[in-house]
């Protein structure tokens, strides 16, 4: 570890909320990375399951839930125990991201979550349309804190991979692209100059495109449900509505497509669970594939912050959405939970790296439409990589936890931004943080278009003059 290179020094105290599975892989990355006094780390969960990791690097751990009525009582004293700020990394899920950004501001400590979460209830309550439930409304309610607070202690919202180190894909690509038709441009230093060059370069639009191999030792049983990551995490986003950008160049709604009535506009959302909705995507290593339409943050961020505008109608904005391939555990996962009604299993597992005989998790961006077809940038990082690299994570996790060690990195560099969406951070800055630990990180052009390679037998309603419109894109 002593030939890793030191990015900060922290004086004040770091708050821990959560300790799952991306917990456990942030942890080491802070203490190699940061020079701080560890004593000054607390670290709460509810679970004890992982408390061993915490006791043997000498962390102080609070076994306890967070809710509404404590997370006040519980967090500010820890906050205030001076000298120095102090800085939250919340990775919990049930615990309201807003009202933990708040407590933040009030007691002047930074802040970096990797998604806008609500208190328990809202992802299932039936009470609730579709749009109330949307990430959409969610990062309406973020946006809304944003503009009241205003400049002060910093707080990085959504940074994680996806949302998080994607959209700093995004911009790397963009430069990219303009760099391959020999566009000449520098470095935008606005939202509005990124915008214009994402037009000027003709993309249309951009999957948020990622493969999961990572395959376990044994099969799946009967009755749990296996994942990467969060396995809670999953199968809330995955039973929202799907969501995505909306782009400009779009001719029609899909069926079930609806529109919001306030807020940005960047986006639609569609009446059926992402996790029960198919679209055609491609990775390097996969080629052409189904990817599930999921809703994420950056699915809306994106297409919102290159947003070009005359007057209050959008007259450019790139359709973004994430199209992801989980592991084929949690495929069959999601086949045996959706078959049952929506029943959940009895037990849910997140793959450790030591259950994991081989596979990586490619992550990227696909940018599409332009002049040279499509371009997918991105991370592909091994399990057999990500083992050598640091303790307590798969592939998928490294991504995460990396994306938090930037996004950290970055606050204490920039600790009075306020609230920051990952679309209006240093791009440059933050993958510089992080691609040691994503494997290789490479762009690659594609001939593959959603028309490409389709089965024959069947009538379908086609738009063959634009073959990338969302309605070639989704699967019926």
């Amino acid at each position: 570890m002593s030939n890793w290179k030191r990015l900060a020094t922290w004086k004040g105290p770091i708050v821990m909320l959560g300790f799952g599975s991306i917990g456990r892989g942030v942890l080491p990355l802070i203490l190699r990375h940061i020079e701080l006094d560890r004593s000054r780390i607390t670290i709460i969960d509810p679970s004890n399951l992982s408390r061993h990791i915490a006791d043997k690097e000498g962390i102080r751990f609070i076994n306890e839930a967070i809710t509404p009525d404590n997370y006040r009582s519980l967090i500010t004293p820890l906050l205030k125990a001076g000298p120095g700020q102090a800085l939250i990394v919340n990775l919990t899920v049930d615990v309201s991201s807003l009202d933990i950004m708040k407590l933040a501001r009030e007691a002047n400590a930074l802040c970096i979550d990797t998604v806008i979460e609500p208190w328990p209830g809202l992802y299932y309550n039936k009470k609730l349309s579709s749009a109330a439930r949307s990430n959409y409304m969610m990062r309406e309610g973020l946006l809304a804190l944003k503009r009241k607070l205003g400049k002060g202690s910093t707080a990085v919202s959504c940074c994680g991979a996806n949302p998080g180190m994607v959209s700093w894909f995004v911009k790397q690509a963009l430069l990219n692209l303009a760099r391959d038709m020999k566009i000449k441009a520098d470095v935008p230093q606005s939202r509005e100059a990124w915008g214009k060059l994402m037009k000027r370069v003709g993309v249309k639009g951009i999957h948020i495109a990622e493969r999961d191999t990572q395959r376990a030792k044994t099969p799946k049983p009967l009755g749990t449900f296996i994942n990467t990551w969060s396995v809670e995490g999953f199968i809330s986003e995955g039973l929202q509505p799907a969501e995505l950008g909306w782009g400009t160049h779009e001719k029609k709604l899909p069926p079930e497509g609806r529109r919001h009535k306030s807020g940005c506009g960047a986006a639609i959302y569609l009446e059926h669970p992402g996790a029960d909705t198919r679209v055609r995507t491609w990775t390097p290593g996969q080629g052409p594939h189904f990817g599930y339409l999921v809703t994420h943050n950056e699915a809306i961020s994106i297409p919102d912050y290159y947003t070009l505008r005359k007057g209050k109608k959008a007259v450019y904005r790139p359709t973004c959405h994430y199209a992801y391939h989980p592991s084929n555990d949690a495929v069959l996962s999601w086949h045996e939970l959706l078959g049952a009604g929506g029943k959940r299993q009895e037990t849910f597992h997140i793959l450790e790296e030591d259950e994991i005989v081989d596979g990586m998790d490619e992550l990227g961006v696909l940018m599409y439409g332009h002049k040279k077809n499509a371009y997918w940038y991105g991370s592909r990082l091994s399990i057999d990589e990500a083992r050598k690299l640091a303790p307590y994570q798969n592939a998928t996790g490294m991504q995460v936890t990396s994306s938090v060690l930037a996004g950290i990195i970055w606050a204490m560099e920039n600790p009075e931004e306020g609230i920051v969406e990952t679309d209006e951070m240093d791009h440059a800055r933050c993958l510089e943080v992080q691609l040691p630990y994503l494997g290789a990180v490479e762009g690659v052009y594609t001939d593959w278009n959603p028309l490409t390679q389709r089965v024959g037998l069947f009538a379908e309603t086609l738009d063959k003059r634009d073959p990338w419109q969302f309605s070639n894109i989704i699967y019926r």
